[in-house]
């Protein structure tokens, strides 16, 4: 089965304000970080735990992971919810592609990135970090990421194919990137996607999904 969404959307309604999404999109930071944080402390409560001397080599090893977690989480959240220059700026996708690379990729998921190292101007590739999250939420078990772009600079437009098994457009995802809020409104989880569709029509795109048995294609054009 194959569906298409590449024809826009009837209705787009943006009905959030700029304070609500700021508190939104901060929401959704502290979301992606509180995890590994909470690890840090609690391998340091352990190592403070006289009582538990033998587990301090397991609670160092949880303290190093963690950290390199946050720190990773951090970085990709940076570009791609983040100011991450000045209005009118250019990102490099190759730094792009190892801050996602850091976030995405486990001992499930495999990212394959044939992108050029190229400067962009920034909300173009803002919006390529957010769809790699999409890409991502379409195969729930893993599988392959596969990252493509035609064209040239601040023209060129995006293609990424996902591949796993159970793969799976979201229900809702389409709708929330062309602007639809949900009737119970938008949430921590929620604003990301929301957040992608933002950006496209920022820089003049439309973005589509369409799937066929376990690959889902997600294109920005």
């Amino acid at each position: 089965m194959s569906t298409d969404a590449s024809a826009p959307a009837a209705t787009v309604s943006v009905a959030v304000s700029a304070l609500d999404l700021g508190a939104l999109l901060c929401s959704r930071v502290c979301h992606d970080v509180i995890s590994p944080v909470g690890a840090i402390v609690n391998g340091l409560e352990v190592l403070e735990d006289e009582n538990a001397a033998d587990m301090r080599e397991v609670a160092l090893d949880l303290i190093a992971k963690s950290a390199r977690q946050a720190s990773a989480r951090l970085q990709f959240t940076r570009l791609a919810f983040g100011a991450a220059g000045s209005a009118g700026a250019r990102l490099d996708l190759g730094d792009a592609e190892q801050v996602v690379r850091e976030v995405v990729e486990d001992q499930r998921t495999t990212l394959d990135w044939s992108l050029p190292r190229e400067l962009l101007p920034k909300n173009r590739v803002k919006m390529l970090l957010n769809l790699v999250l999409l890409a991502g939420s379409t195969i729930p078990r893993g599988g392959v990421i596969r990252v493509t772009g035609s064209g040239e600079g601040g023209a060129m437009v995006f293609a990424l194919v996902s591949t796993g098994p159970s793969a799976r457009i979201p229900q809702g995802l389409e709708a929330l990137v062309t602007g639809v809020v949900p009737e119970g409104g938008l949430d921590a989880h929620s604003v990301q996607p929301f957040y992608a569709g933002m950006l496209a029509r920022d820089c003049g795109l439309a973005i589509a999904f369409a799937q066929d048995g376990d690959t889902v294609t997600l294109s920005a054009r």
